[in-house]
């Protein structure tokens, strides 16, 4: 039988963004202080644009988004903005929601793994997650607990624990 393991994942729900997206849409075009600014937020390709007459009309709504993301249990470590930049009359903010761990995070973690971790819990980078395996399922209970107690920079979910 093969050793006991999880996947470390940073994945994001897509339909939870888009859902925090329209709500936001929906509070920018009814509440007091964006009327008149032509505040806008939507997706353009993969990434989200935040379009107002002002600068701090841009800000206010990224913050509006970044709440509708926390009530949906979406890491704001997944949002990367931008600063807003003039564009003709108005401002236009980009961000993203990246998903995936890159190789050298996937490398930081497993570092931390190996340092910190039990003896005999074996890390591997898979594509865009890190699979750890180890003899003793308790052992991967303490590595989940060791890396819910770090402070990465990025989202991490743990799967398929088996």
């Amino acid at each position: 039988m093969a050793d006991p393991s999880f996947d470390i994942v940073s994945k994001v729900d897509r339909q939870e963004v888009d859902n925090a997206l329209n709500q936001t849409a929906k509070e920018a075009a009814t509440r007091y202080d964006f009327k008149g600014t032509g505040a806008s937020i939507e997706w353009s390709g993969e990434s989200v644009v935040i379009k107002a007459g002002a600068e701090e009309r841009c800000a206010a709504l990224l913050d509006v988004f970044k709440e509708k993301l926390v009530k949906r249990q979406i890491s704001l470590k997944t949002l990367e903005a931008g600063e807003p930049e003039q564009s003709g009359k108005e401002y236009r903010l980009t961000a993203t929601v990246s998903e995936g761990i890159s190789m050298e995070n996937a490398k930081k973690v497993a570092k931390v793994i190996r340092e910190e971790g039990p003896k005999g819990v074996q890390p591997q980078v898979q594509g865009d997650q890190l699979r750890v395996s180890a003899k003793k399922k308790d052992d991967l209970q303490a590595v989940i607990a060791m890396l819910k107690g770090h402070d990465f920079d990025f989202a991490l979910q743990f799967t398929n624990y088996r």
